[in-house]
């Protein structure tokens, strides 16, 4: 059921409900009031009588004894006076004896010829007056009443729903015309939805759409650079793969295994940029990783061994107490990379440092060792190479880009910059002149319980 449907049929039912109800109140409160009002009209008819009787002149009331005083009949009201004796001393009808005997004071429904009547008798003096109202007359001035209170309900009611049915209907027409809006987009079109003349209930629902269309555009274009960039540096392996293994088809001897090897060579070299490619895509893909946390000295301790040289790489004697908040496999990979560019840049046989501390913030700062304490601990690696110009250090997270000087697939750092963002941290790069390059990794951790010493 659509949205408009909904609202049309609850608050249609609602106010149909209401209205029916208070309708239903002011009918049965007109019946009570018209009854009462109309037993006190009767009840007044019959005092009025009386009184009237009381003041007739003795010779009247010895004609009484004798004959039947005739009242003028009036249509649906009937009245009858019987004195002390029990003679009937003056009525308006002669045949409704059964009406309007004098029976018990007080009000009492009476029916004679197919007809109710509503009787009142009343005594005073001596006298007993019996005055009745016809039934159907007081149905017909009930009928009138209820008539005249409740078709305005009925007008009301519906003016209402159709007031309703206009409300909604305006009122969602912001909505359906941005359903229309968006249906009418070209798929490829990611531009954002625009926001003038929106009302203010559809604003976040729009920039929220804004915001995701913004993603994917992003997503998008990112992928298309990967791809073109991974198309361009793939190309050139494949190609020297290719030309090493026609050499080796076309001469023999140790010609030919050289060619092979380079073309071994070209393979592992493949192999490693497209596992670093796969890698990126998962960490820019934003899968869930199920491991939260790891330990710092472990990161450090797998990240070492994985470079392949640890006799190059200089640890220091005490080591932060830490729990890096991102999975080992992640924290290892950013770690190895940022170790595996020093070794490469760095002078041959000379070492790498790699340090760690508890980056001065605001938690760290109020207690860096208080326990479950959020803060942040930064990797600092330096190696002993030319260093970089301040241009070099801002095209160092780049992807494909390397330094002329060196090797690599140019996509080690721009891994680490890419799970540094996933998980909440940051790169920062410094080229002091003479000095080197030094790289700091700076991650979200915490305090843990139990710290370790470097070996």
């Amino acid at each position: 059921m659509s949205l408009r449907a909904r609202l049309l049929l609850t608050l249609g039912l609602a106010l149909a409900l209401f209205w029916a109800s208070a309708a239903a109140w002011l009918a049965k409160d007109l019946e009570d009031k018209l009854v009462e009002t109309l037993d006190q009209r009767l009840a007044q008819s019959a005092r009025m009588v009386a009184g009237l009787m009381l003041q007739l002149p003795p010779e009247v009331w010895d004609q009484a004894d004798r004959r039947a005083l005739s009242i003028p009949a009036i249509e649906g009201l009937a009245c009858q006076v019987h004195s002390p004796k029990g003679e009937i001393m003056a009525r308006t009808h002669s045949n409704m004896q059964g009406v309007l005997d004098a029976r018990e004071p007080g009000h009492a429904y009476r029916r004679e010829g197919g007809k109710t009547w509503r009787v009142f008798t009343y005594q005073r003096g001596g006298l007993t007056i019996t005055t009745a109202d016809r039934m159907d007359e007081r149905d017909t001035l009930m009928s009138g009443v209820l008539r005249v209170a409740v078709v305005p309900f009925i007008v009301a009611l519906v003016g209402s729903l159709i007031a309703l049915w206009v409300s909604v209907w305006r009122g969602l027409a912001p909505l359906a015309r941005l359903r229309e809006s968006l249906a009418r987009r070209d798929p490829e079109t990611l531009a954002p939805v625009a926001l003038k003349g929106l009302p203010a209930e559809l604003r976040p629902l729009v920039a929220t759409l804004n915001s995701l269309l913004a993603r994917v555009d992003e997503a998008f274009t990112r992928e298309q650079r990967f791809t073109n960039d991974a198309a361009h540096e793939l190309r050139t392996p494949l190609t020297a793969i290719k030309t090493h293994v026609q050499v080796a088809k076309r001469v023999k001897g140790q010609a030919a295994v050289d060619a092979l090897n380079y073309a071994e060579q070209g393979i592992v070299r493949l192999n490693r940029t497209l596992d670093q490619l796969l890698l990126l895509a998962r960490v820019e893909g934003r899968k869930p990783w199920l491991e939260e946390s790891c330990d710092a000295i472990s990161v450090a301790e797998s990240a070492v061994e994985d470079t392949g040289h640890p006799e190059r790489v200089r640890l220091p004697d005490e080591w932060p107490e830490a729990a890096l908040l991102m999975p080992h496999e992640l924290a290892v990979t950013a770690l190895r990379n940022i170790l595996d560019n020093a070794l490469r840049h760095g002078p041959p046989e000379t070492p790498v440092w790699l340090e760690a501390r508890w980056v001065d913030n605001k938690a760290a700062d109020a207690d860096p060792g208080a326990p479950g304490e959020a803060a942040e601990l930064a990797f600092c690696v330096r190696d002993e190479g030319a260093g970089l110009s301040p241009h070099g250090l801002t095209q160092l997270t780049r992807r494909f880009w390397r330094d002329s000087r060196a090797g690599g697939s140019g996509l080690g750092l721009a891994i680490v910059a890419a799970i540094a963002e996933r998980f909440g941290g940051r790169l920062a790069f410094y080229s002091p002149e003479g000095e080197g390059l030094r790289v700091e990794l700076i991650v979200p951790a915490v305090p843990s319980e139990h710290g370790e010493t470097v070996p």
